[in-house]
């Protein structure tokens, strides 16, 4: 799959992946064209990979699909989880075809060349997933020439000299940078959006949801177990956030290294905890609440993502199918007194869950919201609302 001796681009290329180590997996460039330099993960989703490529938690990351056909459904205004994407490409097997789903109105190709986003075809995906699997995630250069010509040596070291994703702070660069409301429920077929309700005689529990780079989902299942959301950036301090009086604090996903998020996060956390409040965190705000409770995070050999992934709710032993995307966890065996495991993977035994035993505080490390993915872990939502009006 790469040849990592020669700088030479084969007749039919005009695309290529450009690893830390020098090897150069050539390919079919689509999309954008340019070069992105990150994070090389693969996502084995079978569906929804425009809203992998708009999550912003894979700032700083190309994601390998190992799904065969991305783009065979098109692209449309509602599958949009930010307003741009924040992935910075994709490789896949196939290439694009025409669109072939009802609710297309944009070709994949075209979306990713409005969005500046940058495409490769033709990869031995398997190859490549392999890869990661055995050595982790590479640092890498996509890059995307019409004409096939590369500059080889450039993006070679562009490659190897990329720092890497841990302790790097990326919720700053996806963060809002103002407050504002949010009331959009989820989406239904034939429906389109919900809204919250409004109108006299309307009483809904406040959320003051922290936007370390949250995904649209999250919010809007929120709304539709009933809260009331407003958003406030990821640097918001502890007076920006009590200022509104809210019933509750919900830590949103988001991208990068928890620990250098959490050099300003975490004290405001530690704060929030302190009056009792209840809090909820997903993946990015996972962490760092755990951070937050005592706990240590640790960067992953290859990370988690994808839509089919099995997760143990400890208090029961019940099976959960859920939807992850985190290169960073929480370690379990780092938990102080006080903070119980609730959920572990089954892949490998990763913390996917923690509870705080003296306060309304807990997290999950995959995603209840789906988007893509499966829905068995919604009941969380109505869990964290039902907290909020216990207190209220």
């Amino acid at each position: 799959m790469a040849d990592a001796k020669t700088s030479s681009t084969p007749a039919t290329a005009t695309g290529v992946l450009v690893l830390a180590d020098g090897a150069c997996v050539w390919g079919r460039g689509f999309g954008a064209e340019g070069d992105a330099v990150g994070e090389v993960c693969f996502n084995t989703a079978m569906t929804g990979y425009q809203e992998s490529m708009t999550d912003p938690s894979y700032a700083g990351q190309i994601i390998t699909f190992t799904f065969p056909h991305i783009g065979n459904v098109g692209a449309n205004a509602e599958d949009m989880e930010s307003i741009n994407p924040h992935a910075l490409g994709c490789i896949v097997r196939e290439d694009v075809t025409d669109p072939s789903n009802f609710r297309s109105s944009q070709h994949y190709d075209q979306w990713l060349k409005v969005n500046g986003r940058i495409g490769l075809s033709g990869i031995d995906t398997r190859a490549l997933t392999r890869l990661i699997r055995m050595q982790g995630a590479p640092n890498g250069v996509i890059a995307h020439s019409a004409d096939g010509n590369f500059d080889i040596d450039a993006l070679k070291a562009k490659a190897a000299e990329w720092p890497g994703l841990k302790g790097m702070d990326l919720a700053r660069t996806v963060s809002t940078t103002q407050q504002y409301n949010w009331d959009e429920g989820v989406w239904k077929l034939g429906q389109g959006f919900g809204k919250s309700p409004e109108g006299e005689g309307v009483d809904r529990p406040h959320v003051i949801a922290i936007d370390y780079g949250a995904k649209r989902n999250i919010l809007r299942h929120l709304v539709n177990a009933g809260a009331r959301v407003t958003v406030v950036p990821g640097e918001a301090s502890f007076e920006d956030v009590m200022r509104h009086e809210p019933d509750g604090v919900f830590l949103a996903n988001g991208p990068g290294d928890p620990a250098a998020t959490g050099e300003y996060a975490v004290p405001v956390i530690r704060q929030l905890l302190e009056t009792g409040k209840p809090i909820f965190g997903i993946c990015l705000g996972h962490q760092m609440l755990g951070i937050a409770a005592g706990a240590k995070t640790i960067k992953m050999h290859q990370g988690h993502r994808g839509a089919n992934h099995p997760v143990k709710r400890l208090g029961d032993g019940r099976v959960e199918i859920t939807s992850m995307n985190h290169g960073f966890a929480v370690d379990i065996d780092s938990l102080p007194e006080g903070v119980a495991a609730t959920h572990v993977s089954l892949f490998d035994g990763s913390l996917c869950g923690l509870e705080l035993s003296d306060r309304p505080a807990f997290s999950v490390q995959y995603h209840p919201e789906a988007s893509p993915g499966p829905q068995d872990s919604a009941y969380l939502f109505a869990k964290f609302v039902g907290q909020l009006s216990a207190g209220k």
